[in-house]
């Protein structure tokens, strides 16, 4: 397979780049940021990278905030890289890293794009992923990527204040995250925080999507409530608050106890059916 190659350094139409499939939209404070830049300094700081493809068609790479700034200022041109003979693998990684190394993100998108970047290396480089140990550092942290896992993790790492180890548990918050859970929580009313992300990345798939629910429906105010055991409560109505806690319970059981509490349980609620049925006729 040929090797990515920066075709040309050259000007662009905007109207003619095609972009979808990010993995985070874009933000109106970014845009807004960079247009007070370009309208103080007159000048782009960094290109676009577009990739061109087979047909001749012009797709982003990195660059969304610069090239929606573009088309703001009204714009008819745009500074930009066309590489050919990429792969959509090596695409996804230099969208990654243009992000990692200059872009302002939250805990959220910090947790998506760093574990979306371990599983296209992996996917890149499959050896790495078997090995252990030194090896397995020594394979992975290789500086003639685009940019070093070492390096953005290091540099994650002094912008949130944490250790490289918490970085780690950054990817695996990012990786126990499902699209529709990352898309809700995006829209949440405020960012949720690394340590919440943590603790929704070592609850079941079911408690999880119950907590990601109950805190962008406004149930809880923070993701951290959403998270906690349930307490039981004396209702007005007993047989209403019974209701809420098996409901609740159910929601968050995985599917294997449901599937046991039905065997278990199926003639008792057959019964109950069958009672329902006849109070109906």
């Amino acid at each position: 397979m040929p090797e990515p190659t920066l075709l040309t350094l050259n000007r662009v139409l905007v109207a003619d780049v095609r972009v979808f499939g990010r993995l985070r939209p874009v933000s109106e404070a970014g845009v807004e940021s960079l247009i007070a830049s370009v309208n103080e300094t007159g000048v782009m700081k960094d290109a676009i990278h577009i990739r061109k493809k087979k047909d001749g068609s012009l797709q982003l790479i990195a660059g969304a905030h610069r090239l929606e700034m573009a088309r703001r200022l009204g714009w008819v041109e745009i500074e930009a890289k066309v590489w050919t003979d990429v792969t959509d693998d090596w695409a996804r990684l230099m969208e990654i890293d243009d992000n990692l190394a200059g872009a302002e993100m939250n805990a959220l998108d910090s947790a998506v794009f760093l574990a979306t970047r371990k599983a296209v290396y992996e996917r890149l480089h499959p050896e790495t992923k078997a090995k252990t140990g030194s090896a397995l550092a020594a394979a992975r942290w290789n500086a003639a990527d685009i940019m070093s896992v070492a390096s953005f993790a290091t540099a994650t790492a002094e912008k949130f204040g944490m250790s490289d180890r918490h970085v780690r548990r950054m990817i695996a918050a990012g990786t126990a995250l499902h699209p529709d859970q990352i898309h809700a929580l995006r829209k949440a009313p405020r960012p949720v925080t690394l340590a919440e992300l943590q603790a929704l990345s070592k609850v079941d798939a079911a408690r999880r999507n119950e907590a990601v629910r109950g805190y962008t429906s406004g149930e809880f105010k923070k993701l951290s409530q959403a998270l906690k055991p349930t307490i039981a409560t004396v209702d007005k109505d007993p047989v209403e608050g019974a209701i809420k806690a098996l409901r609740t319970a159910w929601q968050r059981a995985p599917k294997e106890a449901r599937i046991r509490l039905l065997k278990d349980q199926g003639k008792v609620i057959f019964d109950l059916l069958r009672e329902i049925r006849g109070d109906q006729e």
